[in-house]
């Protein structure tokens, strides 16, 4: 399954979805902003009735929170900026943001976007004010099969098989594969995030060892 809805399956009415932070379609100190905001918010206040909260937000909302356990799902960063740019061109709708919007009018190539100030290091922009440290798993999108599996028997305590959705099934092996000049230039520019995801390659291999280790 996909783990949006293991996730709504499993925690039923005490599932929230949070998509409201819109870290993409703001300028960066409007979003920091906001996030500290809902910080002091949820940290007086934690939301009540919800056992999960899932979806595209700054953890730092909730960084806080009494209890609170931190997951995220990283992909390579530049090829999660090559299915980006395509999904925003197939996908504009009246209730797109900002910036979505304006790369569609605009008729964006892929070098502006993946180049372009907007989407530099977007993971750092996305962490921003929250320790890596705090997330006690970091699941891999590349390797998303054998990581949801280990996922769900650790923070739901059952087994759990997943399903391919939302994925474009004309997507290219690599979205850099025509243009290796343009992926090294934007491994330059997106220096931080490249780091941060081999980083998190690094834990999981470390994650696997450890649990082979324990298996023998």
């Amino acid at each position: 399954m996909n783990l949006r809805w293991t996730l709504q399956d499993h925690f039923g009415p005490r599932f929230r979805r949070d998509a409201e932070d819109l870290p993409f379609n703001r300028p960066p100190a409007e979003v920091r902003r906001r996030a500290l905001r809902d910080a002091v918010r949820n940290a007086w206040r934690p939301p009540q009735a919800v056992d999960c909260v899932h979806g595209h937000f700054l953890p730092l909302k909730y960084r806080f929170v009494r209890g609170a356990i931190f997951t995220t799902w990283l992909r390579d960063p530049l090829e999660r900026l090559g299915s980006q740019y395509h999904y925003w061109r197939r996908t504009l709708r009246d209730g797109s943001g900002a910036l979505h919007r304006r790369m569609v009018e605009e008729d964006w190539s892929f070098e502006r976007f993946v180049l372009g100030p907007e989407m530099r290091n977007a993971y750092h922009r996305l962490f921003w004010g929250f320790p890596f440290r705090r997330f006690a798993f970091v699941g891999i999108t590349e390797h998303y099969d054998d990581d949801f599996r280990e996922f769900c028997r650790r923070f739901l305590g059952h087994e759990a098989e997943p399903e391919a959705r939302n994925r474009n099934p004309e997507a290219p092996r690599s979205y850099f594969e025509d243009d290796p000049e343009l992926k090294r230039r934007a491994a330059v520019w997106h220096a931080a995030d490249v780091s941060l995801y081999r980083r998190a390659l690094r834990a999981r291999e470390e994650r696997l060892r450890r649990r082979g280790a324990g298996a023998a």
